[in-house]
């Protein structure tokens, strides 16, 4: 398995030991964790974000009657208001 060496400052890399002593775990083992349930996290808001951009899109029309305030310039000049 590939492996990364990390760089810690002397209060982080304290830190770290105690979190792990309490949580009863390895250092290795509570920085895979956090790395781990940070990659997920950032999957996560990418596909709220793409799901979000889809719905927005679907619905733009919708979103525009009811915020006229919110749209461009160009898009109010062109329209009866």
């Amino acid at each position: 398995m590939p492996a990364l060496n990390v760089e810690f400052s002397d209060r982080e890399l304290e830190d770290l030991r105690q979190i792990a002593k309490e949580r009863g775990t390895s250092m290795k083992a509570l920085v895979r964790e956090a790395a781990a349930a940070d990659i997920v996290r950032h999957r996560a808001l990418k596909e709220g974000a793409e799901a979000f951009r889809q719905f927005f899109t679907t619905h733009a029309d919708e979103f525009a009657a009811a915020f006229p305030e919110d749209e461009p310039a160009a898009k109010r000049e062109g329209r009866a208001v």
